[in-house]
């Protein structure tokens, strides 16, 4: 019986660079999947966050409708601090993350809610370290 030699060179190879490719493509996608739970679980935390200040503010606007609705002047909020207008003003901080709700008196409803602003604070992030400047 003559056998016909089996020539295994050109389909190593070809393994070889499909299973280097699937293993490329496994590791691309587990850093990115990574870097995805990372940026969701930092979403997740700053949406619960604002959460946290918004019904803050509210606690505050039901102060001060409480306030208002017994007979004293809006000023009378405990802890507020005063604003141009005779309107009273407060600010709710939490992680870096500032609401700052301001009421103003109105002719006709006892007050207005004329701001309600959210902030965080911002720093440069200077940890890249001595770059060109381009100069």
């Amino acid at each position: 019986m003559n056998q016909v030699p089996i020539k295994l060179g050109p389909l190593a190879l070809l393994l070889t660079i499909i299973s280097i490719c699937l293993t490329t493509l496994s590791i691309l996608t587990f850093t990115t999947s990574r870097a995805d739970l990372r940026l969701a679980d930092k979403y997740a935390e700053t949406v619960k966050t604002r959460y946290e200040l918004e019904r803050e503010g509210q606690a505050f606007l039901q102060e001060a409708e409480e306030t208002v609705s017994s007979g004293l002047p809006l000023n009378a909020v405990f802890d507020a601090m005063p604003v141009p207008g005779g309107g009273i003003s407060r600010t709710f901080e939490q992680g870096g993350t500032v609401l700052t709700v301001t009421l103003l008196p109105d002719s006709e409803k006892e007050y207005e809610v004329s701001g309600w602003t959210i902030t965080r604070q911002w720093e440069e992030d200077n940890s890249i370290g001595n770059l060109w400047m381009g100069e």
